[in-house]
């Protein structure tokens, strides 16, 4: 670690001073936590450990900020990672979605969980097999399919290695779906293509870094440079993302860099990198 820092304060924690409940309730059975993946503004994680699998579950925002309430925030997003789950339950490289999730008897509008699978986050230098990014083309195709875009691919970490060397998407938080019922449609119908064309672009830089013999096998040669809208995003998403670095290094949440693995209570994600590296 770069240098001492403190823990999150309450207000930038999306369960604020509590973390996930030891226990939880899904489709009848007892679930006891067992690791605490992250806990950051937008969501605490955790792996849970049953009698017959495990479970990861996402616990969305409810914590206000001051006196505006966010719970309607953590509903609808655990509301929209849970109809994907459903959704995509047939696809192939989609770990499968569980039921609603209580604690003490009570539902939790504000959670969502999916079956856990054994592996781990995409690495930087990952050195993953023949099959796997043509494997992982077909899983987002058949998402696309489904009036789906994934849209948060630029994210190793979003990328499961699974124990078997497949690779599997988790993490449908900010997932887009466009229904052909909307009165919408037109309009949703472009941003879907802009979204999914974006998706591509992303699974193209990871081919590009881990296997750039098969980006041209896989038809991601022409996709890989940086389409306009990804540009304009940067304008503002770069300078959002470096002040709240900034503010993050001030309160003393992170070190010196701002990086996500300074925090003194890191994502798993960086957990398994750091790991990887000391080995």
């Amino acid at each position: 670690m770069e240098r001492s820092v403190k823990a999150r304060p309450a207000v930038l924690r999306a369960l604020g001073a509590h973390d996930p409940p030891e226990e939880v309730y899904i489709d009848g059975e007892v679930f006891h936590r067992y690791d605490i993946y992250k806990h950051d503004s937008w969501a605490a994680t955790a792996m849970y450990s049953g009698p017959r699998f495990g479970v990861v579950c996402k616990f969305n925002r409810k914590q206000p900020i001051g006196l505006i309430s966010t719970s309607w925030l953590g509903r609808f997003l655990a509301h929209r990672e849970g109809f994907a789950y459903t959704r995509l339950a047939d696809v192939s490289g989609i770990i499968r979605g569980c039921g609603p999730v209580r604690v003490a008897g009570m539902h939790w509008p504000n959670a969502v969980a999916h079956e856990f699978m054994p592996g781990h986050p995409l690495g930087a230098s990952e050195q993953v097999n023949d099959a796997f990014f043509p494997e992982l083309l077909r899983t987002l195709q058949a998402v696309h399919a489904r009036g789906f875009a994934y849209v948060d691919l630029h994210k190793r970490e979003n990328i499961l290695v699974g124990e078997d060397g497949k690779p599997y998407l988790i993490d449908f938080q900010i997932c887009y779906f466009a229904s052909q019922r909307s009165l919408f449609w037109p309009i949703s119908r472009q941003v879907l293509r802009l979204l999914q064309k974006s998706d591509l672009y992303h699974l193209s830089k990871h081919v590009k870094r881990l296997r750039p013999d098969q980006l041209e096998s896989l038809g991601l040669a022409d996709i890989n440079k940086r389409p306009w809208w990804i540009r304009a995003h940067r304008l503002v998403a770069v300078p959002f993302r470096e002040g709240r670095r900034r503010l993050l290094t001030l309160l003393g949440v992170r070190g010196k860099s701002g990086r996500s693995a300074t925090e003194t209570f890191a994502e798993h994600a960086f957990r398994c990198e750091q790991d990887k590296n000391a080995a």
